[in-house]
């Protein structure tokens, strides 16, 4: 099997793995990386603690992790994709030095540039996301590549001390788009409205 097929054989299907990650959590705070990440977790179900980065690429990590250090009570989680995370390596070095032990990162490894046609990333020649993020200092770094790795690292993103990482590979497969709201000012509004209470501007 070449590199180029690889990514076709991963068993698990994103929009699962997502749905398993925020659930029916409303006290999840939820970062998204633009383009499928982002589309995956309003297929979840568009909450007002959710916020989708429609740009900005390479930028969740630190979004998130300046989330968490501002909200320590909170669970926040990161999820994005590999060519997303490839763009910000550097954040992770950032969020293990800064230890918000509220922080979780996903990445969906689809091993593919989605918003660009599909090219294949870094991941799928062996750059491991995880081992990058253990050596940065993250207190937990895993890979996902199965159903029976996933329960795991489900009950470590949502439960564990942080910062924790987990790289998920998933299939690069062509899914429906579901897009959150598209207006920057409004998410913004909205979002800090969960956070901190009060009404968001409509």
């Amino acid at each position: 099997m070449g590199v180029g097929q690889r990514s076709e054989r991963y068993p698990l299907s994103r929009r699962k793995v997502v749905c398993a990650l925020v659930g029916e959590r409303d006290d999840l705070l939820v970062v998204a990386g633009l383009g499928a990440p982002a589309w995956d977790v309003a297929a979840a179900g568009d909450r007002p603690s959710h916020f989708p980065m429609w740009g900005g690429m390479g930028g969740a990590v630190m979004v998130g992790l300046g989330l968490a250090l501002a909200q320590p009570a909170r669970r926040v989680m990161v999820i994005t994709g590999d060519g997303e995370m490839l763009m910000g390596l550097g954040s992770l070095a950032t969020a293990a030095v800064q230890r918000a032990n509220n922080l979780a990162v996903v990445v969906l490894d689809n091993e593919r540039y989605g918003e660009t046609g599909m090219q294949e990333t870094h991941t799928a020649f062996d750059v491991d996301l995880a081992r990058i993020a253990a050596a940065c200092g993250f207190s937990i770094a895993g890979s996902v590549r199965d159903e029976n790795d996933l329960g795991p690292a489900l009950q470590q993103l949502a439960h564990d001390r942080g910062p924790v990482f987990y790289d998920i590979k998933v299939r690069a497969e062509a899914l429906p788009l579901v897009l959150p709201p598209k207006d920057g000012a409004y998410l913004k509004d909205r979002f800090r409205a969960s956070l901190l209470g009060g009404e968001a501007i409509v």
